[in-house]
């Protein structure tokens, strides 16, 4: 059995079920050529060891990936060419009058040498993939860090980072601050950016959807602060309001919203001054043991915030209507005019928020 004719009649049988092959006819007609040859070789010496440098089926695998194909096509051309081969294989049989046996021998050499092939096509292609997904993370990650450092410094860079990793920018996009965990997270979308491996592990969600529902769905078990929805520049700000609503949380649930918090974010957007605040408006309450300071302060915030009187403020308590007269006198003594003053009154409610938000000494 001669190669190089049977290399170019198994290529012709090829190209008509599938055409595109033409495209790079003398890389598949080489590997057909080193497949029978492989063959042959295995024959004359079947107890040999393949050579582990002869990778140009892996090549073919590789090629496949980057031709953006999927492995059906090789395969394909694979059981062509091993009908075709077969034929040649049974006229040259017959030229040498071979036993049944014989054949039978060269049926299961040819069906394992084919397995062998399309197994290193499968290698080839895995590994091209593997490659081309660590490059695209790689280049996703970069653009992470430039959305979430300064982006409005340099746009340029970043559109040209977005390009590069396939990354359409969007219109709007939302940080989400997550709690370091070991719960799975392959439930995410594609387009979304994410960052496990930073000490505090992030994502960017382009163009959100409304509702926390698909990011428990997506990260079970996992905790989660949604920032404020933002256009691209701002991401780092979208990003700042979801770490500091995390951080203020608590155990409210899986999923918090910085949307659901801007007072506080407002109060503490300097935590300093938040504190000096607090210490300062709501000095009259320091020489109380801690259970008065807690329960006057506690009737403060809500009387404050009640439209009603002692009935509204007692049913949010859950006290008598007279212990909550008791207590306004008790803070009528002690912040005096204060209590009825517009303006102390709205800083007696931001210092008495902070104050709770912080947990303030």
């Amino acid at each position: 059995m001669e190669v190089a004719p049977v290399s170019v009649s198994i290529f012709d049988a090829i190209e008509k079920a599938i055409p595109e092959y033409s495209d790079f006819r003398e890389n598949v007609v080489d590997g057909i050529r080193q497949a029978l040859v492989k063959f042959v070789d295995r024959i004359a010496s079947p107890d040999a060891e393949p050579d582990p440098h002869d990778d140009i089926h892996r090549k073919l695998g590789a090629w496949e990936f980057k031709s953006g194909r999927s492995l059906d096509s090789l395969q394909a051309a694979y059981r062509i060419g091993a009908r075709v081969a077969w034929r040649h294989v049974c006229a040259f049989a017959e030229q040498r009058a071979l036993s049944l046996r014989e054949m039978s021998v060269l049926g299961e050499a040819m069906i394992a040498h084919v397995d062998e092939l399309v197994s290193l096509s499968v290698e080839g292609y895995a590994a091209a993939q593997a490659s081309a997904a660590g490059t695209l993370e790689r280049k996703r990650r970069k653009l992470m860090e430039l959305l979430a450092g300064d982006p409005a410094g340099n746009w340029q860079a970043v559109l040209d980072a977005a390009r590069a990793a396939a990354w359409p920018m969007p219109e709007r996009l939302v940080a989400v601050a997550l709690e370091p965990s070991d719960a799975p997270a392959d439930g995410l979308p594609a387009d979304v950016l994410v960052d496990f491996e930073d000490a505090h592990p992030y994502l960017l969600v382009p163009n959100p959807p409304a509702g926390a529902r698909w990011l428990r769905g997506a990260l079970p078990g996992w905790r989660a602060a949604v920032g404020v929805p933002v256009e691209p520049q701002d991401a780092p700000r979208s990003l700042a309001s979801a770490r500091r609503v995390l951080a203020l949380a608590g155990e409210r649930g899986p999923v918090v919203h910085a949307a659901d918090h801007l007072v506080e974010l407002t109060v503490l957007a300097d935590e300093f001054l938040a504190r000096q605040l607090a210490r300062r408006a709501l000095e009259p309450l320091a020489p109380l043991t801690d259970r008065q300071r807690t329960k006057l302060a506690e009737t403060l915030l809500v009387w404050l915030s009640a439209r009603g009187g002692a009935p509204e403020v007692a049913a949010r308590l859950q006290v008598h209507p007279q212990t909550v007269r008791y207590r306004v006198n008790q803070l009528e003594e002690l912040f005096g005019d204060r209590m009825h003053d517009a303006e102390e009154r709205f800083t007696l409610e931001l210092a008495l928020r902070a104050h709770y938000f912080l947990r303030c000494d």
